[in-house]
């Protein structure tokens, strides 16, 4: 499983949503992209996972063992909006 993971300004990376695959994970963050700011960091569609946050990155384990992957969106599509 992938993770994804965002962050405001200077804030901390929370958990926004799991996909099945890398491939997944990178052609959802694309969609959700409408403006690039630099490396991983942008302005996202309203609706998304990403919407409201500055940055983004993903890892193949979850950074902390407190997060409830189950609490976030699962394969998110821009159809779910």
């Amino acid at each position: 499983m992938q993770y994804l993971y965002a962050a405001k300004r200077d804030g901390e990376f929370k958990l926004v949503a799991t996909f099945d695959s890398e491939q997944q994970l990178r052609a959802y963050v694309n969609w959700a992209t409408l403006q690039s700011t630099g490396e991983r960091q942008g302005k996202f569609e309203q609706g998304s996972a990403l919407a409201s946050f500055n940055a983004w990155k993903e890892s193949s384990a979850p950074l902390s063992p407190d997060e409830d992957a189950a609490a976030v969106p699962h394969n998110p599509t821009p159809s779910m909006l």
